[in-house]
């Protein structure tokens, strides 16, 4: 036996592939950073394109630079015409052309995707510029298998403004109507909660807290519920929650058990987040391994 056969037999074959293509976080809480992580943390490889660099802490983000369509466009084709990928991520994207670069690129891509459409930081910061977010409601969200918005991203994309768990439906329509195959509505940013045929209670007095998702294709509905953690180290929970998800699908998950090991995940990095600097830590995308 050869060498070079030797250790093609002794190989070990690779783990599923998923790639991110989003904006590096300095701090490590969020962005590609937190992807890799969480990639890494539910069995899978990761992979980067790195669309753009921020300068950020626990306070915030002092500043942002986006790569040249060169790069982000090498950098992918490097990755998938190699390596290939068994689904994709998005994230930070900051420019229309940068939308529609990598629009332009999944379009090739046979491989599930899932989209963050990432509009602001946790700290309020602007991470995509205005004249972008047509680019990303026709060119970006078309490709999407999944979109996963958080309630401002949606008011940003749609208009519409949900102030109740009710409300998550007419989100969900705002943005299937865009193209996507389905629509995973994030609801942890609702300070009540009220049941899904619009007749609940207000969570804060009856003491069943939770921060409920739904997700959607139109014709089913899944209610992803789960306690709603007292910590304010949050920073990273959108990248987290759309990588698991990713991760999932890499795993050839369908779409909704894939939804629900992703809530599982997060929630369980929500709960065992911790503080890092002077303002707001990460979740814990290693909390499995500390047994948190």
């Amino acid at each position: 036996m050869t060498t070079t056969s030797a250790h093609s037999a002794s190989a070990h074959s690779a783990p599923p592939r998923v790639l991110t293509v989003a904006g590096s976080d300095s701090g490590g809480g969020a962005g590609i950073q937190a992807d890799l992580k969480t990639m890494l943390a539910l069995g899978t490889h990761g992979m980067s394109v790195v669309a753009a660099v921020t300068a950020q802490n626990s306070l915030g983000v002092q500043g942002y630079w986006e790569l040249p369509v060169e790069a982000v466009r090498a950098q992918f084709r490097s990755v998938v015409d190699d390596i290939g990928v068994q689904a994709v991520k998005t994230g930070m994207l900051a420019s229309a052309e940068l939308v529609e670069t990598v629009a332009g690129l999944l379009a090739d891509v046979e491989a599930p995707v899932v989209v963050d459409p990432v509009g602001v930081s946790k700290h309020g910061d602007p991470l995509l510029a205005q004249d972008a977010l047509d680019s990303v409601r026709t060119k970006l969200l078309p490709v999407a298998s999944v979109a996963t918005p958080n309630l401002d991203e949606v008011a940003q994309l749609t208009g519409v403004r949900v102030t109740n768990e009710a409300g998550l439906r007419e989100a969900a329509a705002a943005v299937l109507s865009y193209g996507p195959r389905w629509a995973l509505i994030k609801g942890g940013h609702l300070a009540r909660h009220t049941d899904g045929d619009g007749s609940g209670t207000d969570s804060r007095t009856s003491g069943a807290e939770e921060a409920v998702d739904l997700l959607t294709d139109g014709r089913e509905e899944h209610w992803l519920r789960a306690p709603r953690h007292d910590n304010r180290h949050t920073h990273g929970t959108g990248c987290t929650l759309a990588s698991a998800l990713a991760a999932g699908l890499a795993r050839g998950l369908p779409v909704p058990e894939a939804a629900r090991a992703a809530k599982e995940y997060v929630t369980g990095a929500l709960a065992a987040g911790f503080p890092l600097g002077e303002g707001l830590g990460p979740v814990d995308h290693g909390w499995r391994l500390r047994g948190s």
